[in-house]
């Protein structure tokens, strides 16, 4: 054989492997992308999203502490501080839309993180806490739990 015929087999052949290497590429992309874990939708919502669900009967979970939750809170909030909420799963409903809060909306997103691995999936928390919820106008109760 001369050289004239080697050649364009090698080049077929080196053709081939580059599509077939491109085609593993390409499935293990499009199978990284379809199998890595998602995003949790985002789960806040504003104070006039959250009196709606407060009107309709949703529990409302306040995560600050009992001192906190003294000086004003929703009513009929369960006072769950957020350091004890893994312990205390079991005392909240399952089957009822949540919104759960605090001072200013970064508790209350570390609770609805807890809250979603332990398998809640009706849960959300107000934008901007209880400092929102106030300067919108809504009602607040003080006392002690």
């Amino acid at each position: 054989m001369t050289r004239k015929h080697i050649r364009p087999k090698a080049r077929k052949r080196n053709l081939t492997w580059l599509w077939v290497g491109l085609g593993v590429l390409v499935v293990g992309v499009v199978g990284f992308l379809l199998l890595r874990p998602q995003a949790a939708p985002s789960v806040e919502i504003t104070p006039a999203q959250a009196y709606a669900k407060f009107e309709q009967g949703a529990t409302f979970l306040d995560v600050r502490t009992p001192e906190e939750w003294a000086q004003g809170h929703i009513a009929g909030s369960t006072l769950i501080p957020l350091d004890e909420l893994q312990d205390r799963l079991s005392e909240l409903p399952r089957d009822r839309d949540m919104v759960v809060v605090c001072r200013s909306g970064v508790r209350s997103k570390e609770g609805v993180s807890i809250l979603q691995k332990a398998g809640f999936t009706r849960v959300s928390c107000l934008s901007g806490g209880l400092l929102a919820w106030k300067a919108a106008g809504y009602p607040l109760e003080s006392g002690t739990p």
